[in-house]
């Protein structure tokens, strides 16, 4: 079923489950805020690529609003919701000063494969070790899903795009595995080129080659 929905275009992937927190200050985007905590109803946050609005977003439910200025500045917190494939983009949302689009939501199938999961939850500690980065996950590990890690495995905005595109776990989680399987023996690499250079210029205790 395809419905209007106002939007809030950004170069930024939100998945379902995300916590988003945004500073608005344009005041199209003011208004859409102050709308949406009228209506209580969600609005979509379609990623922008190279540029131009990519075909699909995610709808996103606002949970705070804070911060709230004189000129009507201020920092909200949204969830997401859903992920929204555009039929047709609007200029104008009727009456408004922001756009609208109107969107399907495509079957999505989330239906995961445990094996997987934990081979990319082990590689995504791997990697955070690698680049001593501390991270809290945003579920107990029972619970993760593809997009609960899509923002943590080191994607591109492009990358993390294309796995909003996938409709099921299993192929978001093999999706997410190959980018892992890529990246971690150039992060392993680049350790080991790092304790190489720390070593230049210490004494070295090395044994000596014999000719035979």
């Amino acid at each position: 079923m395809e419905e209007l929905i106002p939007i809030f275009p950004l170069e930024v992937v939100a998945y379902p489950g995300d916590g988003l927190n945004l500073h608005i200050f344009e005041p199209r985007y003011q208004q859409l805020i102050n709308d949406t905590v009228k209506s209580k109803k969600p609005f979509g946050i379609p990623t922008v690529v190279d540029r131009k609005i990519g075909g699909l977003g995610t709808l996103v439910e606002l949970t705070r609003v804070a911060n709230v200025q004189a000129d009507g500045q201020m920092d909200i917190q949204t969830r997401g919701l859903r992920i929204f494939k555009i039929e047709r983009l609007q200029k104008l949302y009727p009456g408004k000063l922001y756009s609208a689009a109107v969107v399907a939501y495509p079957a999505n199938d989330p239906t995961g494969h445990s094996p997987t999961l934990r081979r990319v939850l082990a590689d995504v500690k791997k990697l955070h070790g690698l680049l001593k980065v501390k991270k809290k996950l945003p579920k107990p590990e029972a619970k993760l899903t593809s997009y609960d890690l899509g923002h943590h495995v080191g994607l591109s905005l492009a990358q993390e795009y294309a796995l909003l595109g996938l409709w099921t776990e299993v192929e978001r989680l093999n999706y997410l595995q190959r980018h892992l399987e890529q990246v971690l023996p150039v992060v392993t690499g680049m350790e080991s080129l790092k304790e190489k250079i720390k070593l230049n210029g210490y004494f070295k205790n090395l044994p000596g080659f014999e000719i035979q």
